[in-house]
């Protein structure tokens, strides 16, 4: 209803709105969208929240984005009615036609144009087949690029990206080879989708933008939505769109139907269909192009500045130029990028400058002439200008002489074959500049990316050494992306676990940055219950912004791992020592033996420092709580007790998964604990064929990093039955059933012995102590042999034995007796004797003694009765594992078995009671017979061992439960049948009785043949029935007719009876046995894995049972009481389920264990490299290579010849004018002509230069002082290409500008320009006159100032002093301008202070010169320059100057090549670290 009328008050501004907002039909008001959902049935909520989001984001955009319009309409020079701006004269406004602040102006954009708040933003859709959506906005050409970028991110949703890739080049459509067309397509992807990189392009439907909307298409065609969309952001000219008049709506468009129409566009140019999202930039103007370019860079120039990931490294996000085809434009724009830093990809073979670049980019400087550049021009654009071509010979020469920031991709030479891995290298080849921690940096990119094959190509390399603290960042970093491949690659290069978690706060931000995963809700419920639970007990009130909120730490994540092992295990990490905050943060356990392992002190440093030896068994279990296969996998190859950590996570998923409402991630976590599961078989496989004994110690031994458990226990509560199953675990299983006895011993010999003990004497029955000493005697008498022959005892002392074996002893007579009957196999025969005995007195006494007073028979039944129970009693409390009794007595009743015991018990109790009072005495018998069928069914749980008998019954058990949804199928038929005949036959029988006879007992016999004689005339007897219900003994007669005949529908009857009998003795008892042989087919196979399971606890509860038989058991019960509970010993844990090994024997068992995991990993990956799955793979990629191999040498082989040739012929050429100058000089024998002829001159300049150049080249012409841009200038220099610089060289073109400072004062002219003619820069042309922002024409002095210490006293280490340049933003040496070298700049008494400059200059005249001279520096001209002498100044450590410290001071660094100074700078280091003689 809110909604409702919320409708009808904006529809009543409806007209008045409509008169406001241009008319078109493709928009859809805010008015008309909520209708349309509402006809569409879609949720008012979700209409309510979707019409706040875009108002939301309509006023932001009104707030914050702004259009430009012109302001001043002046008629154009071809049209009256079109304004210079471009735009028509209907276009403008009012107020621009009639304008009252600008009369008698000429029309200027700059001043005649305002920004209006943008009136075209939303969503626009290009229709044609599958609906392509995008995002657009009209931006004004001044719009913030802050701005830009929050609409990016904050308002479209974009995440950051991590890689920023502008494409730029030709505008037209221009023709790409089929193959180039592909790698350029596929690699763009590529690095996009696997870097989470933006495409910036110009977003116009031609040339390269066309191509990129092509890739992105496709990528959009052939992968799923999963994968991720690509980013491609257009920036265009929003003067030049064609049909932009439908984007024009003031209140949004959500979406705009744009139409692209290509014929008719003209010169205008339509958006690119592909692109994702479009910055639409408005000057004012209409037609012209160009306009963004400005704003583009601003916005390229803004993200690159912004932190990489959000993280707090430094490291930004890196951009790179991607360059295909292209004018003279794309030449300025690789230009400006490289100047600024920015690395630049160009491909060869698309055309135009992109090829121009890419013919002179590995050429030397030296044979990059105006004549090379000339002639590419008119190979590549088929004109050229002189000016231009000077111009673009300075560009292209600024652009090669950065290598590490150009990059050619080469189809022909490029050996990868993929242009992304070439986009990358290229990033990280621009990185490698900057020497201190460049490597961090290339790292960190490549971890954003998530290219491993770049790290391993470009910064693992051979001849790199890691140290593993280097790289803790980094593997935190890739832990926490969930980067499997980098973490393995970082194991690989150094890093070690056990220095990366050292501190437990780097495993606690492990935990904090877990993903959104059910582990990390469990962990949030139980901080929020643990603050709950301490502000309770220590009265702490609530109060608003009281402090910081609990967050993660060990002790919760400790909690929650030993909620999901189980409580039998220890905690796995130590509590905090502040015990007070950190009481009992168990929710859901509360056993006393938890308390208990908390409270003690003993414990906890043991367990502490048991906790930290494993780092990769913390680190695998991070993994697997957040169900992270990949990680989980490296991690448990880490770790050292990998059986147990295997079978420990199978039990934490499943329990996850158990508890998880996600069907799907149920599933995952299912999957992945059958896949430890199987990695624990695996390994104990091969631990179990090498070495039996070995691997039944891994079984019961305890581990220190689970809890102190077994992997044993584990497997029975992960309920890893496969495993459990294994021949090693069912051969220790058998030695522990058999106790000290042989387990070779046949059965009929044990039983013999059981009864005649005697014979254990005489040999008759073998003990495992004996076959262990015969074993030990058979080695001895081998090595004495080995030695008599070999006559060496080398090999004697190299066989070492078991120091638990070396000094075993035969049993005495008691022992022998004592291990016979205390032997489980011997105990279970007992028992079964003893049973079939009770069965028996039980039977006598029901069927022939069961008198008013017990006999004595009866009562030898009660005291063993009493027996079992109470043997019930102590299985109930015993508790070796420290379960618990909540988790023990779920355990109990959780078996079948233990019900009927229970159910028996109860039975006998009632029915006891009963028996002992007179008027229940029949009562109770009744009772005490159905506890006897109750103690018969428990029969079948003694057979349970036996491997015959044992299956059969798991078979008979899951019959029960098919047979119990049988019963509910065939009681609908029963009950429906019955009481439909039971209606239909008699009327209105009110005896109950007779109606649960006839309407359910009937009908139930009638399945199994008794078919009813009442519903046949025929066989209708009056006298076997009463007609008013009155005789008890018979049924009520049916309705009769006159005849006394029963009136029923006979027809009818029979026809139900026989429908009945058909769907009931046929169908539903043949689906009965459907049903059954379906269970039976189904657990036969797994009835064996499933006995060896349960056999387990049939062991161990005869392990754990007093030695006699009931009812002697009571004696046993009667011991167990009084050494418990009177005495209060401890019970003793048998060391056959779990066994503590010393330090060194557990070491070499765990060192063992790691050689067979090992083992069972190369197996596995062989196995994975020989399936047929992988053969198809590497077959399909094998015929991949072939084929692109095939294609690279039909392609480009001509191409490659025809440039081999054409270098061939150059070098003739050359041989040419060598030997054709060598013979005029020989000739003419004048050495003048040596300048007058030249080897490969071909320009039309006076004089040539190519020997002057070379001679030149050798020492290096200065770059700096020829920059275009003049530094804190608007001015720019004349382009002086490389051969020009000399002054010796002609240069008739020359004609540099005149620059002066206001603070030079240098204003000359007229006459006195000949003064400044007669002050030549040393280094040659730099493309300006005049004295610029130095202070005087001709040289000018600086001087810069090491200052040097040894850090120590052993000289190890030297330091220099350094101060921060904010302008070039780096270290710089202290210095400035002089008159004089013997003199400080007056400066540094600024920078320094006073004290410490007064101490430097009167150690001036003690310094050493490094050097001198010129410098090139970007303020040098063609008059003045910059010549600096650099002066080392050495302390002693007792100077004062030790003292100066702070931000903003100077500050003392090492000397190293690590150091971040400028070039020059560097060099001048590097020469005083060869003067105090330490390695620079």
């Amino acid at each position: 209803m809110l909604l409702l009328s919320f409708v009808r008050v904006r529809g009543a501004s409806e007209d008045r709105k409509k008169e406001m907002l241009p008319k078109s039909e493709n928009k859809v008001q805010p008015e008309g969208f909520i209708k349309q959902l509402q006809q569409s049935k879609v949720g008012v909520n979700q209409v309510v929240s979707c019409f706040k989001r875009r108002c939301a984001f309509g006023s932001w955009i009104r707030e914050n984005i702004c259009k430009t319009e012109c302001r001043l309409f002046e008629k154009g020079v071809r049209r009256e009615d079109v304004c210079k701006c471009g735009y028509s004269k209907n276009d403008h406004v009012e107020e621009a036609i009639k304008p009252e602040d600008f009369t008698g102006e000429s029309w200027d954009k700059h001043r005649h144009v305002r920004e209006v708040p943008t009136d075209a933003y939303g969503d626009i859709s290009f229709g044609g087949s599958g609906p392509k959506t995008g995002k657009y906005v009209r931006v004004s050409v001044d719009t913030s690029p802050e701005d830009l970028y929050h609409l990016l991110t904050e308002q479209w949703k974009l995440s950051p990206p991590n890689l920023l890739i502008s494409v730029t080049g030709g505008a037209k459509n221009f023709y790409l080879k089929a193959r180039l067309k592909n790698m350029f397509h596929r690699g763009l992807i590529k690095v996009a989708q696997t870097t989470g990189a933006w495409i910036i392009t110009g977003g116009t439907h031609a040339g390269v933008m066309k191509h990129v909307g092509q890739a992105v298409r496709d990528h959009a065609l052939s992968s799923s939505s999963s994968q991720g969309q690509i980013v491609a952001i257009g920036v265009a000219t929003w003067g030049v769109i064609h049909n932009r008049d439908a984007l024009v709506n003031s209140e949004g468009c959500y979406p705009a139907h744009y139409l692209m129409d290509i014929n008719g566009q003209g010169r205008l140019s339509c958006l690119d269909n592909n692109h994702t999202h479009f910055l639409l930039v408005d000057d004012g103007t209409n037609g012209r192009y160009g306009v963004e370019i400005e704003l583009r860079s601003r916005l390229e120039r803004c993200i690159s500045g912004k932190l990489l990931g959000n993280k707090v490294s430094g490291v930004t996000i890196p951009v790179v130029c991607l360059v295909l085809d292209g004018g003279p434009g794309t030449l300025n724009t690789i230009y400006n990028a490289v100047i600024n830093g920015t690395p630049c990809v160009v491909l060869e073979g698309s055309g135009r400058i992109a090829d121009l670049i890419a013919q002179v980019a590995g050429l030397p400087m030296k044979r990059v002439t105006i004549a090379l550049v000339r002639q590419l021009m008119k190979k590549f654009f088929g004109q050229e200008e002189e000016t231009q071509v000077i111009t673009w010979t300075k560009m292209i020469q600024d652009i090669i002489q950065l290598p590490h920031l150009l990059t050619v991709f080469r189809v022909s030479e490029d050996s990868h074959g993929d242009m992304d891995v070439a986009i990358l290298q290229a990033l990280l080849k621009a990185s490698r500049t900057s020497e201190s921690q460049c490597w961090r940096r290339q790292l960190e990119l490549a971890i954003a990316w998530n290219r491993v094959d770049i790290a391993e190509t470009e910064i693992f390399t051979e001849e790199s050494q890691w140290k593993s603290s280097d790289l803790h960042w980094a593997m935190l970093s890739a832990l926490i992306g969930n980067k499997p491949e980098f973490v393995s690659l970082l194991l690989e290069n150094g890093v070690s676990l056990r220095d990366f978690l050292q501190d437990e706060e780097t495993l606690c931000e492990l935990y904090k940055q877990l993903p959104g995963c059910f582990f990390l809700r469990r962990l949030a419920k139980r901080v929020q219950s643990s603050s709950r639970i301490r502000g309770k007990k220590f009265n702490i009130r609530r109060r608003t912004r009281c402090g910081p909120a609990e967050t993660i730490s060990m002790t919760h994540v400790c909690s929650e791992v030993r909620r999901l092992l189980g409580s039998f295990t220890k905690p796995l990490y130590p509590p905090p020592t502040n015990m007070a905050y950190h009481f009992n943060m168990a929710i859901e356990e509360t056993s006393t033996s938890s308390k208990h392992q908390w409270d003690s002190g003993g414990p906890l440093s043991e367990d502490k420092a048991e906790a930290q030896r494993d780092p990769g068994t913390h680190l695998f279990l991070w993994a697997v709580v957040q169900n992270n296969k990949e990680l989980a996998e490296i991690s448990w190859e880490q770790c050292r007790d990998g059986i147990c950590a295997a079978l420990a996570a199978s039990k934490i998923l499943k329990n996850m998964a158990e508890e998880i409402c996600d069907v799907d991630e149920a599933e995952a976590m299912q999957e992945l604990a059958d896949h430890y599961e199987n990695h624990a078989i695996g390994v104990f496989s091969i631990c179990h064929n090498s070495d039996e004994e070995r691997a039944q110690k891994l079984l019961v031994r305890s581990s220190p990093f689970w809890g102190k458990t077994t992997c044993l226990r584990l497997a029975l509560e992960a309920n890893d039955k496969s495993f459990v199953a294994q021949s090693g675990v069912q051969a220790l299983l058998t030695q522990i059933w058999c106790g000290e006895l042989s387990v070779d011993n046949p059965v009929w010999r044990v039983m013999v012995c059981m009864v005649f003990f005697p014979l254990i004497y005489t040999g008759f029955l073998v003990f495992r102590r004996d076959e262990v000493i015969h074993r030990e005697n058979e080695k001895k008498e081998e090595i004495k042999t080995i030695e008599t022959v070999t006559g060496s005892t080398i090999r004697t002392n190299s066989r070492a034995f078991d120091p638990s074996q070396q000094h075993l002893k035969p049993l005495s007579s008691w022992s022998r007796l004592v291990c016979l009957y205390s032997s489980p196999q011997v105990k279970f025969y007992w028992n079964i004797v003893s049973y079939f005995a009770f069965l028996f007195l039980f039977a006598v006494v029901l069927m022939t003694d069961f008198q008013a007073t017990p006999s004595v028979g009866e009562l030898l039944l009660y005291i063993w009765l009493m027996s079992l129970v109470l043997e019930e009693i102590r299985q109930l409390f015993h508790d070796p594992d420290g379960f618990g009794f909540r988790k023990k007595a779920k355990m109990y009743i959780h078996d079948l078995w233990n019900i009927l015991d229970v159910l028996s018990a109860l039975l006998f109790i009632f029915g006891l009671a009963f028996r002992l009072t007179s008027e229940l005495f029949y009562a109770g018998k009744i009772l005490l017979c159905i506890d006897f069928v109750v103690f018969c069914l428990r029969l079948m749980a003694i057979f349970t061992i036996s491997r015959t008998l044992g299956p059969k019954i798991i078979i008979v058990r899951r019959m029960m439960t098919d047979l119990f949804f049988f019963m509910f199928l065939l009681s609908i038929w029963v009950v429906a049948y019955g009481v439909a005949k039971q209606g239909i036959l008699i009327h209105n029988d009110n005896r109950l009785d007779w109606i649960v006879r006839g309407a359910v007992y009937e009908p139930y016999l009638i399945i199994f043949g008794d078919f009813p004689s009442n519903i046949d005339n025929t066989a209708f007897k009056i006298d076997s029935c009463t007609m008013n219900g009155t005789d008890p003994l018979k049924p009520k007669c049916p309705v009769l007719n006159e005849n006394q005949t029963p009136a029923f529908p006979e027809w009818l009857t029979i026809i139900m009876l026989c429908i009945y009998l058909l769907f009931a003795n046929i169908l539903l008892l043949n689906l009965l046995i459907a049903i059954f042989n379906f269970t039976f087919q189904q657990v036969q196979d797994n009835t064996d894995r499933i006995w060896k399971f349960q056999r387990y606890e049939l062991i161990k509860e005869y392990h754990s049972r007093p030695a006699a038989p009931p009812p002697f058991i009571i004696l046993g019960h009667l011991y167990l009481f009084i050494r418990h509970v009177v005495l209060c010993k401890p019970p003793v844990r048998p060391k056959e389920f779990n066994n503590k090994l010393s330090e060194i024997e557990d070491e070499d068992l765990l060192s063992w264990e790691a050689l067979m995991k090992d083992t069972y990993l190369i197996s596995t990956k062989q196995e994975q490299s020989q399936s047929m799955e992988q053969r198809i793979l590497d077959t399909a990629q094998k015929v991949t290579t072939i084929t692109d191999l095939l294609e690279r040498e039909e392609e480009p082989s001509s191409a490659a010849m025809v440039k081999r040739l054409a270098q061939l012929e150059e070098q003739v050429a050359q041989s040419y004018r060598a030997l054709q100058w060598i013979m005029d000089n020989l000739k003419s024998l004048n050495p003048a002509t040596k300048e007058a002829q030249s080897l490969t001159s071909t320009t039309t300049d006076e004089t040539p230069d190519t020997l002057i150049n070379v001679s030149e080249n050798e020492n290096g012409f200065h770059v700096n002082a020829r920059q275009f841009h003049y530094p804190n200038s608007k001015i720019r220099r004349f382009p002086v290409p490389e051969e020009k610089v000399p002054w010796e060289v002609s240069f008739s073109s020359y004609n540099p500008t005149h620059f002066a400072s206001e603070d030079s004062g240098d204003h000359v002219d007229g006459l006195e320009s000949e003064a400044i003619d007669n002050y030549r820069n040393p280094g040659g042309r730099t493309g300006i006159r005049g004295q610029g922002a130095l202070s005087q024409l001709g040289p000018n002095l600086n001087l810069d100032l090491i200052v040097t210490r040894w850090r120590d006293i052993e000289r190890s280490v030297l330091e220099y002093l350094a101060v921060w340049d904010e302008s070039q933003r780096t270290l710089a040496f202290p210095g400035g301008p002089v008159q004089s070298a013997d003199l400080l700049p007056v400066t540094l008494k600024r920078t320094m202070g006073k004290t410490l400059f007064e101490i430097l200059n009167a150690k001036v005249s003690e310094g050493t010169k490094v050097s001198e001279g010129y410098v090139d520096d970007c303020r040098n001209t063609d008059n003045a320059w910059v010549e600096t002498t650099v002066l080392n100044i050495h302390l002693d450590r007792t100077s004062p100057v030790m003292l100066v410290s702070g931000h903003g001071f100077p500050q003392w660094q090492e000397v190293s090549s690590k150091t971040r100074l400028g070039s020059n700078q560097r060099d001048s280091l590097r020469q005083v670290a060869g003067l105090h003689k330490i390695k620079f």
